[in-house]
């Protein structure tokens, strides 16, 4: 029996978790329960769950929860937290085996690292942790024997064909490279001139998976791929010259390990995030996640092909700050963060989503300011590059064209 702690559990990865755990009760109960804002959907869970512990974001929202979970027929002894710090707490508990990181941005990194201080089990999908902190945290996961499992699709699928003895040296393995799929988002065929006119809701329309608005406008511009590259070259230890992205619109194949010999192994499969879920919760054991089975009589065509730079900007800015190194990653993530919390509002358009990212990360490189070595010192960047990104954007340089 696996405790765990979700953190993010009313997010589309959260409520698969929750999809997978409850197909499986005899294997798993859950501690506790994090959902931000969402307090009538937590309430449910937490009806159905019945966790320890419920955290939401402030006291304003922890008082509406407290209210949805009194007028419940049946009674749940569930306690209402709030505030970051409750966050690290539901991660750290002695009771806790096990922590489903996924809260979405860099509001989840100081939880998962404190659950990797811990020596939890983390069950990571939040890209953040890695790009943000990626050296820090997986010393910290080392030194401290967590385990650290990746529950994005790709990086599981990868997790999956690497050797089941990986030391975390390629070359010890015979690997050449390791190769990341892309579905190429909604605009993989949209004429170049069009771009501009991309609106936010035709943008959180990705064609096969089922994600929130931020995630699916990173996956419209390669974004999310640029930050699952930073990820691997922590998570395997691969350096960015062997790290390969391949676009792939079937999102059937959901990365490859290119092997010295000249074979490639791939993990395939329905685009369910049930499956890498369910991989990581039941190992060493296969478990159901009640996910659709591939079927292939159905598949008209698998098809692959590179990406365009000039299309994806962003991902071509990813490779420039891995290639920068330091706290470029950091750089990255933030200003990206910015820019498409912008752009979900209005305030800029769609290809202003890369220029704000690329003016971050000029102007941090030339400040000197990607030396970090602590927590503190990558939150003080993080803080400071969403001031850099946010004055960008208000001063009118974007609509300036400078």
């Amino acid at each position: 029996m696996q405790t765990l702690s979700i953190l993010g559990s009313t997010g589309s990865i959260g409520v698969s978790t929750l999809d997978v755990v409850a197909r499986h009760p005899d294997r798993f109960q859950i501690f506790a329960l994090a959902g931000h804002t969402q307090t009538a959907k937590l309430a449910e869970q937490c009806r159905q769950f019945k966790p320890r512990y419920a955290v939401v974001a402030d006291e304003a929202h922890a008082a509406a929860l407290r209210q949805q979970l009194g007028s419940l027929k049946t009674k749940i002894n569930t306690e209402v937290l709030h505030g970051k710090q409750a966050l690290i707490d539901i991660a750290t508990a002695s009771e806790v085996s096990g922590v489903m990181c996924a809260i979405v941005g860099a509001a989840g990194l100081p939880s998962a690292l404190a659950a990797a201080a811990h020596g939890k089990t983390i069950y990571l999908a939040n890209k953040e942790t890695l790009v943000v902190a990626g050296s820090l945290f997986m010393e910290t996961a080392h030194q401290n024997g967590a385990a650290i499992l990746p529950v994005d699709s790709e990086h599981n699928a990868i997790f999956q064909v690497l050797p089941r003895d990986y030391s975390g040296s390629l070359n010890a393995h015979g690997i050449a490279s390791i190769i990341l799929t892309a579905s190429g988002g909604s605009f993989l065929h949209t004429d170049l001139t069009d771009f501009p006119a991309i609106t936010p809701a035709q943008a959180v329309k990705h064609p096969n998976w089922s994600m929130g608005q931020k995630i699916s406008v990173d996956s419209s511009t390669m974004m999310n791929k640029g930050l699952e590259l930073i990820e691997a070259r922590w998570l395997f230890n691969c350096p960015p010259e062997r790290l390969e992205v391949v676009i792939h619109p079937q999102s059937v194949v959901h990365s490859m390990v290119r092997y010295a010999d000249g074979s490639v192994l791939a993990q395939l499969g329905t685009p369910d995030m049930r499956i890498p879920i369910a991989n990581c919760l039941g190992l060493p054991q296969r478990i159901a996640s009640g996910a659709a089975a591939l079927d292939f009589s159905r598949l008209a065509a698998l098809t692959f092909q590179p990406p365009d730079f000039q299309r994806f900007p962003c991902l071509k800015l990813a490779y420039d700050a891995l290639a920068i190194g330091g706290g470029a990653p950091c750089v990255l993530n933030a200003a990206n963060e910015i820019a498409v919390a912008a752009f979900l509002r209005g305030q800029i358009l769609f290809t202003d989503i890369a220029r704000v990212v690329e003016h971050s990360l000029a102007q941090h490189s030339r400040s000197g300011s990607l030396k970090t070595q602590t927590l503190a010192d990558l939150l003080a960047l993080d803080n400071e590059v969403r001031h850099t990104a946010a004055e960008f954007i208000q001063s009118g340089s974007l609509k300036a064209g400078l």
